[in-house]
C-alpha cells in the first residue's frame, strides 16, 4: 500500500504539518512527488486541495483511519508544482529534511499583506451630485457633504487622504457607496524598487562576442537546450552576452534568472539591465523587505517581469515560462550554501533548467575548477573570449615581494612601488581600488611573551579587535573590552595585529592626506542602500580611493579606475582548504581585471611575502590555463575534487563527550563499505555557540556511492537520533570544518 504525506496550505507558517492519505490502487502509477491532488480534510470531509511532498510505504497511523486521495487535479499551479518537485530533489540529493528544502525552494511564502491603492471615485452626473448636496446641507449630514464637495470639484480622490484629512469614516463611505453616489476602487500597487534609468541604446556586439551568442541562440531556436561555461577575461564583455540572449529569450515569451554571486553587484548590473530592459526587470536580494521580496515573487508568478537579478535565492523565483538561467561569477562560493540543505546554486540550476526544458549559462574570467573540469570532459559546452572589449588593455601587473621591502627599511603597509603608483593617480586625477581580503580593524590578540590568544569563551575562535576596543567574535557575536594585559602571564607585551580596513583607511588618510577616501566593507554596508551609495559615489568619482575586501573586486566597472593595489595577497593561501591556491588566484584575478576598463591603460600591485607561488604567478599574468593544469595535477595526486568527490559528515551537540561518541558510532557503522575514510576528528573550528563539532570525510571517485553511504547514514541517525544535536551532510565541502 501507497502512502502520500500532503501539505494542504503552501506557506511558512503551516509547512511544519503534513498529514497523511493512501494512494488509492488506481492512482498508485500515476502519482508523484509534486502532484496537486483534491481530498476530504477534517471532521465534515470538506473537500480541499493540495500538493504532495512525499510518498511512502509506511503508514505514520493505522492505515484502517487513513482516507483516501479523491484525484490528481491537473490544472494545479504548475510553477508550484515544479518548485515542490525541486525541493523533493534537493531533499533527497543534499540530506536534508523535506520541510527544511521546501522552505529554502519557497523562501517568501510568508504572510506578507499586500499593498492595494484605494481610490473613491464619484458616480453621479453632475446634475445630480448637485442634487444630492444640497439634500446633505438640508439635513446637516456635514461629513458626507464634505466628501461630495471634495469628489464634485476633484471627481476622484485617495482613500488615505479622505479617511485622515477629510476625516469622514469607513462606515460613511461604505454607506455612500451602496447609495450609489461613489464607489471604492481598489488597484495593487508594488512596493517600491526604485530601479527606475534612462533606456540606452543597444551596444554592438564584436566579432568574439556575436559568434558565441549566435551559436548559443540557435541552439535554443533549436529547442536544444544545454549548459554552457563562458570563460572570459575580466572585462571581456560577457554581461553583453548575457543580455544579447535574453533578449531574444524574451521575445520568445519565456523568462530569464541572472544570479549574481553577491548584493554588492546588484545595483551596477541591475542598473544595465534596466537601460536595456526598462521595468521587466526586477531584483532579489538579502537587504529587501520581507514585502518587498513578496512582491517581487508575485509579480514574477503573475508574468509581470521577465528577467530576475540576485544572488543565490533568485533562483527559485516562481517562473512559469523560464527559458534560460545565467550564473555570472560562477567560481564565487556564496553560490553554495552553508546551512541545509547545503546545495550549489549551479547543480540546483541544471536540474531547474531539466524541468523547463532551459539553457543554462555559466560565465567567469576564473572559472571554478570543477566546472571547467566538466567543460573540458564535454560535460558543458565551453567558449572564451580572449581580448577585452571595446580594445582595452589588459593592465601591466608588478609583484611587490615583502620581504624585500622589510630588508630595504620599508615598515609601511604600503609597498615602494605601490606608495609611488597612488601619488601618481592623484597627481592625474585618476581612481585608486585597494583590496584586502580580509575584514575588521585588526586581527587576533594575542600575547608576545607567552603567546596566549584571546578567545571566545563560546567558540573556539580568537576574538578580533575592533574600534572602540571592542573584541569581537565573528561567529556567534560575543563581545568584551580589550585588555592591556595579559590574562596568563600578566605580561604587557600583547596586542593585535593590525591588518584591517580601517586601518588600511587610516594610513591612507595619513599618507595621502588630499585624498578623498571611500571604505566598502561589512561594516560599512549594513543598512539597506549602502551598498549603492558607495558605488554610486565612487561612479560619480567623489572619491579618489577606494579601499575594501572582496565585495569591491568582484564585477565592477569604474573606467577612471587605473590602479589596484592588492595587500597581503597571499592571506588566503593559509586557509584550511584545499581550494586555498584556487581561491587565492581567482581573487588576484578578479581585483587585477578591475583596473584599466576605460580608455586609460591600467596597472595593478601585488604585495605579497609568496612571490613563487603557482596561484600568483598565474594570477599577474592573467593565465587561466596555465593555472589549471598545474592545480588539477594536484587534485588528482589528491583525489580531490573534481577529480574524486567528498562526503563530510559534521556531528553537532551541546556536551562535547556525545558530538564525539556518536561520530565514532556512525563511523563504525559506516566503515564496512568505505575504503577512505578520514576521522572522525574535532573540526578545525571545535565548538561555535556552546555547541561541540565532530566531522569525518570520505572519499570516492563515485558521486552516487557517496550519495549511498549518505542515505546509509540517513538511516543510522533516523534510528538513533543524537541526544540534543545534528547531523549534516555536504557534498564537495567548499571548506573544512
Amino acid at each position: 500500500m501507497l502512502f502520500a504525506d500532503i501539505i494542504v496550505n503552501i506557506s511558512h507558517e503551516n509547512l511544519d504539518k503534513t498529514f497523511q492519505y493512501k494512494v488509492p490502487s488506481a492512482l498508485e502509477g500515476t502519482v508523484s512527488v509534486g502532484d496537486y491532488v483534491e481530498i476530504p480534510f477534517g471532521k465534515g470531509d470538506r473537500i480541499i486541495n493540495g500538493y504532495i511532498l512525499n510518498l511512502t510505504e509506511e503508514a505514520a497511523y493505522d492505515p484502517a483511519k487513513q482516507k483516501e486521495i479523491r484525484a490528481i487535479i491537473k490544472e494545479g499551479d504548475p510553477v508550484e508544482s515544479k518548485l515542490l518537485k525541486l525541493a523533493d530533489w534537493m531533499h533527497r540529493t543534499y540530506g536534508s529534511t523535506m520541510i527544511t528544502a521546501l522552505k529554502t525552494v519557497l523562501p517568501v511564502k510568508k504572510k506578507v499583506r499586500a499593498l492595494e491603492k484605494r481610490t473613491i471615485v464619484l458616480k453621479l452626473t453632475e446634475e445630480e451630485a448637485a442634487e444630492k448636496l444640497q439634500l446633505f446641507k438640508k439635513k446637516h449630514q456635514t461629513a458626507r457633504e464634505r466628501i461630495l464637495q471634495a469628489l464634485i470639484e476633484e471627481k476622484e480622490l485617495d482613500y488615505r487622504l479622505v479617511t485622515t484629512k477629510l476625516n469622514i469614516s469607513a462606515a460613511t463611505l461604505r454607506l455612500l457607496a451602496e447609495q450609489g453616489v461613489l464607489s471604492i476602487e481598489q488597484e495593487r500597487v508594488y512596493r517600491n524598487m526604485k530601479l527606475d534609468a534612462e533606456r540606452t541604446v543597444k551596444p554592438e556586439l564584436n566579432t568574439e562576442q556575436r559568434e558565441i551568442a549566435d551559436q548559443i541562440l540557435s541552439d535554443i531556436q533549436r529547442d536544444h537546450a544545454q549548459t554552457y561555461l563562458i570563460r572570459g577575461i575580466t572585462g571581456s564583455g560577457k554581461t553583453e552576452i548575457y543580455m544579447e540572449i535574453i533578449e531574444a529569450v524574451v521575445a520568445s515569451g519565456r523568462a530569464a534568472i541572472v544570479l549574481i554571486p553577491e548584493i554588492a553587484l546588484t545595483y551596477q548590473t541591475v542598473l544595465r539591465f534596466i537601460k536595456r530592459f526598462g521595468d521587466r526587470v526586477s531584483t532579489l536580494h538579502s537587504k529587501l523587505s520581507e514585502g518587498e521580496r513578496y512582491d517581487q515573487f508575485e509579480r514574477a508568478r503573475k508574468g509581470e517581469i521577465d528577467v530576475m537579478i540576485g544572488p543565490r535565492s533568485a533562483l527559485f523565483t516562481p517562473f512559469g515560462n523560464l527559458g534560460l538561467i545565467v550564473i555570472d561569477e560562477e567560481h564565487e562560493p556564496t553560490y553554495k550554501s552553508d546551512t541545509m540543505p547545503k546545495y550549489h546554486a549551479r547543480d540546483v540550476a541544471i536540474e531547474l533548467a531539466k524541468m523547463h526544458h532551459a539553457s543554462l549559462i555559466l560565465g567567469s574570467a576564473t572559472p571554478s575548477v570543477s566546472s571547467y573540469y566538466e567543460a573540458v570532459h564535454g560535460n558543458y559546452k565551453l567558449f572564451t573570449l580572449d581580448k577585452r572589449a571595446k580594445e582595452a588593455k589588459l593592465p601591466d601587473v608588478t609583484i611587490a615581494d615583502l620581504r624585500e621591502e622589510l630588508k630595504a627599511g620599508n615598515r609601511s603597509i604600503f609597498s615602494r612601488k605601490l606608495r609611488e603608483q597612488i601619488e601618481e593617480r592623484l597627481d592625474k586625477d585618476e581612481q585608486v581600488m585597494l583590496f584586502l581580503n580580509r575584514r575588521g580593524y585588526a586581527g587576533f590578540i594575542t600575547c608576545r611573551s607567552c603567546g596566549h590568544v584571546i578567545k571566545c569563551p563560546h567558540c573556539d575562535v580568537s576574538l578580533s579587535e575592533h574600534k572602540g576596543g571592542r573584541l569581537v567574535c565573528h561567529y556567534c557575536g560575543y563581545e568584551r573590552a580589550s585588555v592591556t594585559e595579559c590574562p596568563e602571564c600578566h605580561s604587557k607585551l600583547i596586542g593585535g595585529m593590525r591588518a584591517g580596513t580601517q586601518q588600511i583607511e587610516e594610513q591612507i588618510k595619513k599618507c595621502f592626506p588630499q585624498a578623498r577616501v571611500l571604505r566598502m566593507d561589512a561594516d560599512t554596508t549594513r543598512s539597506k542602500d549602502s551598498y549603492e551609495q558607495i558605488l554610486s559615489a565612487f561612479a560619480n568619482r567623489e572619491a579618489d580611493i577606494l579601499v575594501g575586501t572582496q565585495m569591491i573586486v568582484k564585477g565592477h566597472d569604474f573606467p577612471y579606475v587605473t590602479l589596484v593595489g592588492i595587500l597581503a595577497a597571499d592571506l588566503s593561501l593559509y586557509a584550511n582548504d584545499y581550494r586555498a591556491s584556487e581561491r587565492t588566484f581567482q581573487l588576484l584575478t578578479q581585483a587585477a581585471g578591475r583596473a584599466g576598463r576605460g580608455g586609460i591603460k591600467g596597472d595593478v600591485v601585488i604585495q605579497t611575502y609568496n612571490p613563487e607561488n603557482y596561484s600568483i604567478i598565474h594570477a599577474a599574468a592573467q593565465d587561466y590555463e596555465g593555472f589549471y593544469r598545474e592545480e588539477i595535477s594536484y587534485r588528482e595526486l589528491m583525489s580531490y575534487p573534481p577529480c574524486a568527490h567528498m562526503l563530510a559528515i559534521l556531528v553537532e551537540s551541546m556536551q562535547e563527550d556525545t558530538a564525539s561518541d556518536y561520530a565514532l558510532h556512525l563511523a563504525a557503522y559506516l566503515k564496512n563499505d568505505i575504503i577512505n575514510m578520514i576521522g572522525p576528528a574535532e573540526a578545525t573550528v571545535k565548538k561555535i555557540s556552546d555547541v561541540y563539532r565532530q566531522v569525518l570525510y570520505i572519499k570516492s571517485g563515485d558521486l552516487g556511492e557517496l550519495r549511498r553511504i549518505k542515505d546509509q547514514a540517513e538511516q543510522y541517525t533516523d534510528a538513533h537520533p543524537i541526544a540534543k544535536g545534528r547531523v549534516t551532510f555536504d557534498f564537495d565541502p567548499l571548506y573544512g570544518y
